[in-house]
């Protein structure tokens, strides 16, 4: 496929001169740049996104990671007991 670029003038002259010192074309050059480029972006973004483990193993208890939690907020905080309110009555704060 054809296109035009507007590339910096020092950018066009640095891609030219490596290209005919690895003895290829413009062209080739600038098409392996991209696929590099594209190539390296996408290991990049599926290296960081991570799925998030479901809180619950299959038998249906908590993960360790999840009864560590529950047991630091409850250190720090106390009783991990829900409180119930409704949308239109705030929970008032605990005393």
């Amino acid at each position: 496929m054809k296109t035009t670029l507007e590339i910096p003038d020092s950018i066009f002259r640095r891609a030219k001169s490596k290209a005919a010192k690895q003895g290829i074309s413009l062209r080739q050059f600038v098409a392996d740049a991209l696929r590099d480029k594209l190539k390296s972006a996408s290991i990049a973004s599926r290296h960081w996104v991570k799925p998030m483990a479901k809180p619950v193993t299959a038998a249906g208890g908590l993960r360790p990671v999840n009864r560590q939690m529950d047991a630091l907020i409850a250190e720090v905080f106390g009783s991990l007991e829900p409180r119930v309110g409704s949308a239109t009555k705030p929970i008032a704060p605990a005393r």
